[in-house]
Order: structure tokens, then C-alpha cells, then sequence
């Protein structure tokens, strides 16, 4: 009833004992919090407005340290490292962990939000969020957009099974950690793959949810219990949870609580008064809380204001979260989440602590500094502490031995990115293109000749196995079909019934090591294992090569935010948006005709966009990226749009590659005698009405037309810009590639 859900999952007698040293483990924890608070306080003193985040590391950082000390293991040679997708908001934790670690020195911390001064003096600045884009030693997942965080989470862990199902790599006893934070479970995309989690048995991901009942403005539910919420939502889901909600303080008033007053209490008081008895002191909880009837008052009559001040939430109590974490890692056969009861702001005092404003607080005066180095009985003098010293113990202390033995023990340190893999063999073009090169005005649209480029590369010895076909429900209409024969989909448990279509050649093979991930009508879902493929060379050693194909218009206008994510931890390879353009297919509406997608992956940094025309340029420009990303292993990957029309497809000359990679070349010449001439540009889905009108300007207005395959507008936009940068720099610089194309053409 209502008595267990205001208790933890883990009972006292239940849990294990402790294997570390409490003492020693707390002080670590107060000198990382010191760290990580004058971190973000020297930032504000030196740009007054330069923000940063105190509060949310001050609730999170007794979970992050416990599972540092004991839990999340780095790669020892033998065993590849767990993945922990850290809370965002409290990253300094992270950054001043390093910091005592010896990864990084007082001048990045120093420099934390200043990466452009700091860049200017040759240091490594530190920024906001975690962004492997800009620290691409450190970090391994960009979690600053909130929900992004979990449901990458998820098809993390799923992606590694799905390596492990196909041999591809050893990911046994590897674990997922995601740590959010319990207003960030209200973004859709944060609950969106719960289901999907339980469903695939996928025990290898732990969500840890931060509850420290506080969003931005206030509370996350100030009339509810946001954990009876979520406890409800994940075991509905499938999901083992476990509740770690009050720390050993309590253990022997609930022990004394034979007529479960304190229990039916808890269960009854909502979060905003939680919230109230957080920011407050122990007469006021003894008041308010305590004094709300003659047995609860009498459970604690034998404590001290002082005494019930102490009492802590369980995820400040490294006991209680080394319990639920445990209990968490041994489960099998379901995910788990730990719901961790937090304050936020914790030990922050009146300026912070349980306040409704504590997410805004940057800026600390000198009361407070000297306030929080008591609280947490730092070695600091006064002017150290005004200052926002930083502070980190002699080598050789028993802090820092203690530190690095329990890194020692667990494999190193995290996070860290490994930016290479071995290259994989690209097969020849002609191998497996020699079709769209040689077409001789064959008619087809350039989706099937990407079909039968990937039905080509699949049945490649060395590239094949590594590459993730990804499709949102719509493998038939792109003609995929074939390839569920081919090389089937995958489905952890195999295929446990007989397909209606058993008979047919398309046949819906499910098979325990498919290769197709068919993600059902979820772009986000698709999107999330397109990025855990895309950046395996990184996060497993393994390079893969994915492709995800969908309509353009669900592409970045629908998980744009997605695409922006997986640029930031440098993915490579392919999406590819079908059905571009002002579409033919017929039936469609508006919500197909897609004039925008190409303009939004333009301005994505690493994402090189192109819309060819023909088959002949897709081809190229698939082979040209393999090269760049399993060869050269460049951190970009490819958005080339295809087209659903079939159009007679002209035979592409190797001297007309250059040019469709640098995103332009000569398609065909008007008649050389006409003086009358002008340049038509067009590619992707507009290229037939391009040589329509130049039939039509030639034959009824004596106008010659030289038709140009503009591959890439993008791709010559940045050429230019390059270019100009040169120049501008007083540098060497040559005509961009379009002038150099145009240069000898006349008329407009």
C-alpha cells in the first residue's frame, strides 16, 4: 500500500555492507562540490553574466561520486567501459573530479564557460554541458538538450546488444548509466523508449533519476509526488525500480514506527511542502513536519533540533545509493531505474538550498563561501574561501591515494573518448556502383539505385556485417523489402511465430542476428540507433557504417534536435532523406513536399548535404563518404537526399567525380555556335524541369542552354566561405571551385 512507496525498495537489513571508506569517500565528495561551486563562482566574478550551474550538482553529487568510487568502469584492456550519460547541470562536478584526478589543471578550471580566452592563451577551456564536439578527449555524450539524454540511453544499450547478437563485439558485463534529472522525465523523448527497454530485456541500462523535486522555476510537481509518478510510469514500462529515498538517519525512526505513522506521513505529503521542509531548519521540520500529530512528535522527542537537521534524503547518503545501485547492477532480465531523493542546492544554506531561485544561483558572496566551507568542514582559511580558492589535497594524502586506488580498481578514469578505430576496406565503386556509373539513360529513380548500391555493399566481406540499415516503417515503400530476405531484422528473441508472407521472396524475417533495425513508426527512435551506430568506432572500438533512410520531412524538421546531438558526438554516416523535393508520389500531401531540409543540414558543421539527380552522382558521393569516415576516419557524416521519380539516367564520366563531390560540374553544353546563351543550375528533384527548359529555350527562343548538376549548394557555399577566409587573412587563396566553373561560360 501507500506505507512501501514512501520507503526504500533496498531495507536496511537488506542492504550490503559498505565497501569503502565512508570517511575518507565524504571528504572527496565535499573537496569535488568546494571544486566545482568555485568553478562557476570565478567564472561570474570575471563576466558578470557568464552563468553555470551550482545547485544541480549539489543534489547530484553523493550520486555521481558513489557510482565514480565503486560502480562505472572504465576500459582496462580487457573489458570495454561502462557508458554514463551524465545530468547536464552538473557538469562542474564532473570537471572538478578531473581536476583532483590530474586530468585537469587549475587553468581549465579557471577558463570554465572562457573556451575562446582560453584558446587565445593556448589552454583547454571547459564548456557549459557536456559537447564532444569541443572536448573530444573528455566527454562522450552531448546530454545538454533535455531528453535527449535517455532515450539515447536506451538505444545505447539496445545497440549493444545488437553487436554482441551479430559478433561483432564483446559487450558482456557492460553497463549504461543515465543520470537526469526527474523535470527532465517530462520531455517525450525521455519516456518514449521505455517500453522498447523492458520489451528487449535490455538489463544492461540503469537510469538513475535525480529527484530533487525542483525544475527551473519551481517544483516538478508542487501538489503531487513526482517519485510515486515515476515509480508508476517505469514499472507500468516494464522496469525494475528501486527507491532510495531516505538515508540512514532514518533507519531506526522507521524501525520504531510500528503503527507506520511516519510512513503514511511521507506518503501524504507532497512535494512543494517537501520542498518547504527542505530550505528550512531542523525546529522548523520539528514544527511542521513532526508536530503534526502526538505519535509522530513522540517517534522523535529524543532528538535534537540539531539531530533532525541531520536527517538526510537518500541520495545524500552514499550507504543507501551504494545499496540501490547494487541492487540495480545484479538485477537480470529488466531495466532498472533508482529513484534517488535529493535536495536541490544541498548544502548551500539559506542562499540556495531548497530554494525556489537555486537553479539562477551563480554568484555567491562572501558569507555564503565561508557558510558552505563549514558546512562541508573544508581546510580553507578565510581568504581562501572568499577568494573561491580552488583546493586539492597533497599527493600523497589519503584523499587522493584513496581516489586514485578506486579508479585504479575499476579501470581508469571516465569519462574519456576514444576518437579511432581500424579503418574498414571500402570495395571498389565499380564493384558495387559499376550500374549507376554505366547507366546509358537507363530509366530509375535514385532511391532504387541507392537500394541496390546497399543490397551491393552489404554482400561486401569486410564492409557488409558493418553495416546498420535503419528504417521508420517504411523499408516497402522504399523498395526494401528485398532486403529482409537478405540479411533479416533483427529481434533479440528471433522470430517466434510463422510470417503471413513465409512463401514470398520479401518475407518478414526476423532473426536474433538480423541486420536491419526496423524501429517501427519512431523517427526519434530510428534517429537515437543511427547515432549509437554512428559513433560505435568511438564508444566501442567498433566502426559501422549506418544508413537511416525516411521521408526528408521527418528528417531535421521533425528530430532536428536529434541530428544536432549526434553532430556533437561527431557521428559518421549516412541519412538518407527519400522523397525530396516537390514529391510525385502519388496520393501524398503538403506534409511530403520538402523544400527545407537541405537549407537546415546546411547548417549542421560537420553534416555534408547533397541532392544529386541522378544515380551516377549518388554513387560517387556515397563511396567519396565511406572513404572520408571508414577510411579517413574524418568525424562528418552525409545527408543526400533521393528521389522517388524515375528519370532517364545519363552514364557519369570519372572526370565529372570531382566535381559532384565539390558539389558542382558541367551536366551537358548548348550548341557552341549560338551567341545566345545562359548557365541553368539544378539539381535533385528540379533537374527535369532544368533540361525541359532547356529544350524549350533552344527550340522556340534560339537560346543555348549549359546545364550544370549542382550536387551540393552547401557544399559550395562553404568553399567559398573558406576561400574568402583566406583572403581576408592575407593567406593564399585560390578562386572558389563555382567561379572556377563558371569561368569560361557566358550569359547569365
Amino acid at each position: 500500500g501507500r506505507d512501501s512507496v514512501a520507503r526504500n525498495t533496498v531495507a536496511a537489513a537488506a542492504q550490503p555492507n559498505f565497501p569503502g571508506d565512508l570517511a575518507v569517500e565524504e571528504r572527496l565528495a565535499s573537496l569535488i562540490r568546494w571544486n566545482a561551486l568555485a568553478m562557476v563562482v570565478r567564472a561570474n566574478q570575471a563576466y558578470g553574466e557568464l552563468g553555470g550551474h551550482i545547485a544541480s550538482y549539489a543534489s547530484a553529487a553523493d550520486l555521481f561520486e558513489t557510482g565514480f568510487n565503486h560502480f562505472f568502469r572504465a576500459d582496462d584492456g580487457h573489458q570495454a567501459a561502462d557508458l554514463v550519460y551524465f545530468q547536464p547541470h552538473s557538469s562542474p562536478g564532473v570537471y572538478a573530479r578531473a581536476f583532483l584526478e590530474g586530468r585537469l589543471g587549475e587553468e581549465n578550471l579557471a577558463h570554465y564557460r572562457q573556451e575562446l580566452v582560453a584558446a587565445s592563451q593556448g589552454i583547454q577551456g571547459l564548456c557549459s554541458y557536456p559537447h564532444p564536439y569541443l572536448m573530444p578527449e573528455f566527454w562522450q555524450f552531448p546530454t545538454g538538450s533535455m531528453g535527449i539524454g535517455p532515450i539515447n540511453a536506451i538505444y545505447q544499450a539496445r545497440f549493444m546488444r545488437y553487436l554482441a547478437d551479430r559478433g561483432l563485439a564483446d559487450t558482456a558485463g557492460r553497463k549504461v548509466w543515465g543520470f537526469f534529472g526527474d523535470g527532465e522525465m517530462d520531455e517525450p523523448e525521455s519516456i518514449a523508449a521505455l517500453t522498447l527497454a523492458a520489451r528487449e530485456g535490455l538489463d544492461n541500462c540503469i537510469f538513475v533519476i535525480n529527484c530533487n523535486l525542483q525544475r527551473l522555476d519551481g517544483p516538478v510537481r508542487g501538489n503531487g509526488r513526482i517519485i510515486d509518478e515515476l515509480e508508476a510510469l517505469f514499472s507500468g514500462a516494464g522496469w525494475n525500480v528501486v527507491k532510495c529515498l531516505w538515508g540512514s538517519e532514518w533507519d531506526a525512526l522507521l524501525a520504531r514506527d510500528h503503527s507506520h505513522v511516519l510512513a503514511r506521513t511521507f506518503a501524504h505529503t507532497v512535494d512543494g511542502e517537501f520542498q518547504t521542509l527542505s530550505a528550512n531548519d531542523g525546529a522548523f521540520n520539528r514544527e511542521h513536519f513532526f508536530n503534526q500529530c502526538p505519535e509522530l512528535a513522540a517517534l522523535v522527542a529524543h532528538l535534537s533540533d540539531s539531530d533532525i537537521d541531520r536527517l538526510r534524503r537518500g541520495g545524500h547518503d552514499p550507504v543507501k545509493i551504494h545499496a540501490a545501485f547494487a541492487s540495480a547492477a545484479a538485477h537480470s532480465g529488466q531495466p532498472t531505474v533508482v529513484l534517488a531523493k535529493t535536495v536541490k542546492g544541498y548544502g548551500m544554506g539559506s542562499i540556495g538550498q531548497g530554494r525556489m531561485t537555486s537553479h539562477q544561483q551563480k554568484k555567491l558572496g562572501a558569507e555564503d563561501l565561508l557558510a558552505f566551507r563549514d558546512r562541508f568542514n573544508l581546510p580553507l582559511s578565510d581568504d581562501q574561501a572568499t577568494s573561491a580558492a580552488f583546493l586539492k589535497p597533497a599527493d600523497g594524502s589519503a584523499e587522493m591515494r584513496y581516489l586514485h586506488a578506486r579508479r585504479q580498481a575499476l579501470g581508469g578514469f571516465l569519462p574519456a573518448r576514444r576518437g579511432q578505430a581500424s579503418p574498414v576496406a571500402v570495395p571498389g565503386l565499380e564493384a558495387t556502383a559499376g550500374f549507376a556509373l554505366q547507366a546509358d539513360g537507363k530509366p530509375m529513380s535514385t532511391t532504387m539505385a541507392f537500394v541496390r548500391q546497399l543490397g551491393n555493399l552489404l554482400k561486401d566481406p569486410a564492409l557488409g556485417p558493418r553495416i546498420v540499415p535503419i528504417v521508420a516503417d517504411e523499408a516497402r515503400t522504399f523498395g526494401m523489402a528485398g532486403l529482409f530476405r537478405q540479411v533479416g531484422i533483427y529481434a533479440p528473441f528471433g522470430q517466434l511465430y510463422q510470417p503471413e508472407d513465409n512463401a514470398s521472396m520479401l518475407l518478414y524475417r526476423e532473426d536474433s542476428s538480423g541486420q536491419i533495425l526496423e524501429e517501427g513508426i519512431s523517427e526519434a527512435g530510428a534517429l537515437s540507433s543511427w547515432t549509437a551506430a554512428a559513433t560505435s568506432y568511438s564508444t566501442h572500438g567498433t566502426a559501422m557504417l549506418p544508413f537511416f533512410i525516411f521521408y526528408s520531412m521527418f528528417g531535421f524538421q521533425r528530430v532536428g534536435d536529434l541530428i544536432w546531438a549526434a553532430a556533437d558526438q561527431r557521428a559518421r554516416g549516412f541519412l538518407i532523406g527519400a522523397t525530396s523535393g516537390r514529391t510525385t508520389l502519388g496520393g501524398e500531401g503538403l506534409q511530403h513536399q520538402d523544400g527545407s531540409s537541405l537549407l537546415s543540414a546546411s547548417t549542421v558543421p560537420n553534416c555534408k548535404s547533397y541532392d544529386p539527380a541522378f544515380a551516377g552522382e549518388l554513387a560517387v558521393i556515397i563511396d567519396h563518404g565511406m572513404q572520408r569516415m571508414l577510411q579517413e576516419q574524418r568525424d562528418e557524416f552525409f545527408y543526400i537526399t533521393v528521389t522517388n521519380e524515375n528519370v532517364a539516367n545519363p552514364s557519369l564520366p570519372h572526370e565529372a567525380h570531382e566535381g559532384v563531390i565539390r558539389g558542382m560540374y558541367q551536366l551537358q553544353s548548348g550548341p557552341a555556335q549560338s551567341t545566345r546563351r545562359v548557365q541553368l543550375l539544378g539539381s535533385g528533384a528540379i533537374m527535369g524541369e532544368v533540361l525541359k527548359a532547356a529544350v524549350i529555350l533552344e527550340r522556340e527562343h534560339g537560346v543555348a542552354a549549359d546545364v550544370w548538376s549542382v550536387t551540393s549548394y552547401a557544399e559550395l557555399a562553404r568553399d567559398g566561405e573558406a576561400q574568402l577566409e583566406r583572403w581576408r587573412a592575407g593567406e593564399a587563396s585560390a578562386p572558389s571551385w563555382f567561379a572556377q566553373q563558371l569561368a569560361a561560360s557566358q550569359g547569365p
